[in-house]
């Protein structure tokens, strides 16, 4: 199987303000099992190559981005930089075409996923097995569905048909809703959906089917030169939505988008990173790059961020606001 990882050039927000420098995926402050620092991106990665089933694995980023992602994970990773931002379809479609211009056959799995997801070693073995659903044919298009934890408000929702189980086969899924209200989000939890983790799994040549619809008889450079002429969409959009053939595995073990601030710093293994001191302070956190000291007095629920791009003050609770802000 082929992987294509989605970092910060394709939709998600720079590290911590800045629009043209690196986001926080490369950030190495995560606790890696040899007591080591490593970066969410990093850790993806070793977790992918540790299953043993991924002979390729392909980063999507912007150009700005490309040099961290080499000096990260070294020359083995391919790396396909987007000229410019246009969502999730754009980035997976320009990946796709790199894949098939490296002679990767049509019948190929691909498996598509964030690089910011902290979860443990069974969700990288539910992504080979999407794969394998993928080889069976069980559906075109293969989705992660996350067991939910409780009704959230903050995620997509997959509702697989009625009575459909899985006995590892892919559930064929009825509908999606789209981050729903609480109360919304209590009834489709009662029907059995799941949280929708991001993650797709399909042959290349499906994904190459819809890219040629845009981009008829046009090779990766091509591809390249032309992308905006995509539409600025997102792959659930153009692609999941209408797929005529859509199956779901569910994933039960732990899961976190680190795609914020707030959760970020749930997995930090110190409260300060860096020339950094708390005094009198509950529930904060400092990550600080430069090389004056900060120091925080009398905080609670604050996430403190320094760096020679920008500097951010805010409560945990509204970290999830600076991407609308910016």
């Amino acid at each position: 199987m082929k992987i294509i990882l989605l970092s910060g050039g394709s939709g998600k927000r720079l590290w911590p303000l800045s629009n043209d420098v690196r986001s926080k995926q490369f950030l190495q402050v995560l606790e890696s099992p040899d007591g080591r620092k490593e970066s969410m991106i990093q850790r993806v990665v070793r977790q992918i190559k540790a299953t043993g089933n991924a002979d390729g694995i392909v980063v999507a980023t912007g150009e700005a981005q490309a040099g961290y992602v080499k000096d990260q994970l070294g020359k083995s990773i391919g790396i396909v930089t987007e000229p410019c931002r246009r969502d999730t379809f754009p980035a997976i479609a320009l990946s796709c075409s790199y894949l098939a211009s490296q002679g990767t056959d049509a019948n190929e799995p691909v498996i598509v996923m964030p690089c910011d997801t902290y979860a443990d070693d069974s969700y990288f073995e539910t992504v080979c097995r999407m794969a394998e659903a993928v080889k069976r044919g069980d559906e075109e298009l293969i989705l992660m569905g996350i067991t939910p934890t409780y009704p959230s408000e903050k995620f997509g929702y997959i509702v697989p048909e009625k009575g459909a189980e899985s006995d590892g086969k892919a559930m064929p899924v009825e509908r999606f809703t789209e981050k729903p209200d609480v109360a919304t989000a209590e009834k489709l939890l009662a029907e059995g959906a799941l949280w929708n983790g991001g993650v797709f799994a399909f042959r290349l040549g499906y994904l190459m089917n819809i890219v040629e619809k845009y981009m008829p008889g046009k090779d990766f450079k091509q591809i390249h030169a032309d992308y905006e002429q995509f539409p600025k969409i997102s792959f659930d959009y153009e692609v999941v939505e209408k797929a005529k053939s859509v199956g779901v595995l569910p994933y039960t073990g732990e899961w976190r988008d680190l795609g914020t601030w707030n959760t970020l710093t749930e997995k930090l293994p110190s409260t300060t990173e860096g020339e950094a001191k708390l005094h009198d302070c509950e529930n904060t956190h400092i990550v600080n790059e430069l090389g004056i000291p900060v120091l925080g007095l009398g905080l609670k629920d604050i996430v403190i961020v320094v760096s020679p791009e920008g500097i951010l003050v805010s409560k945990k609770s509204d970290s999830e606001k600076l991407k609308s802000l910016l």
